[in-house]
């Protein structure tokens, strides 16, 4: 039996484009049958439309985990 092996990226930084860049490769993986969970830590009230789409996917889509920073 192969060997199966996991596969954790980080996305850190000022500006925007890190939840839309994840969500990408999110969906790839999702597409090629691949799990996913994603961790996304949250800093105040943030509203992502992309978060939204995924979460309409259901069981097919990325799973998620948000932390959120009072």
């Amino acid at each position: 039996m192969p060997e199966e092996k996991g596969l954790l990226i980080v996305y850190t930084g000022p500006g925007k484009g890190k939840t839309t860049c994840a969500l990408g490769t999110a969906f790839r993986a999702v597409g090629q049958g691949l799990r996913v969970l994603m961790v996304q830590f949250i800093k105040g009230s943030w509203h992502y439309g992309e978060l939204d789409a995924a979460k309409m996917m259901g069981d097919h889509g990325p799973r998620f985990r948000q932390n959120r920073r009072r």
